[in-house]
């Protein structure tokens, strides 16, 4: 079922939660997120295959270097960021999108217009994050 937002449209908490038009409203902005990552990973790599570093200065060279391998890095990040709206975007189609992992209740249309992406509560990442904490103290 094809739903049409208003281009206005923004999730309210006196609308009943996921339904069809939240849903639609974060498939949209998840796809968009997406479909600028992919873009952004296209112009890097354009770009990195420009051909080699010409610099013949050491210092320029290295900052040339520099600069690319933080790029790099940068799309890695986005990579696996893709891959997250990815699972997002398949947690919508299967009906769980917005509902904490651990607990079941719903995320938070706030969190969520925040970070498409959130598969816990504030309260449950909360938790997560303390007990990262306390393990990492060990």
């Amino acid at each position: 079922m094809l739903i049409t937002l208003p281009p206005d449209y923004r999730p309210h908490d006196d609308e009943e939660f996921m339904s069809a038009q939240q849903q639609a409203y974060f498939r949209q902005k998840l796809l968009r997120w997406r479909q600028d990552l992919l873009r952004e990973a296209g112009e890097t790599l354009a770009s990195l295959s420009v051909g080699g570093i010409a610099e013949a200065d050491l210092t320029d060279r290295a900052s040339v270097e520099t600069d690319r391998a933080l790029e790099l890095r940068t799309r890695d990040r986005a990579r696996k960021l893709i891959s997250k709206i990815d699972q997002a975007l398949e947690r919508i189609e299967t009906g769980t999108y917005g509902y904490c992992e651990e607990t079941g209740e719903p995320i938070g249309l706030r969190r969520l217009e925040a970070r498409p992406i959130a598969t816990l509560s504030i309260e449950a990442q909360e938790r997560h994050e303390r007990m990262e904490r306390v393990h990492r103290d060990d």
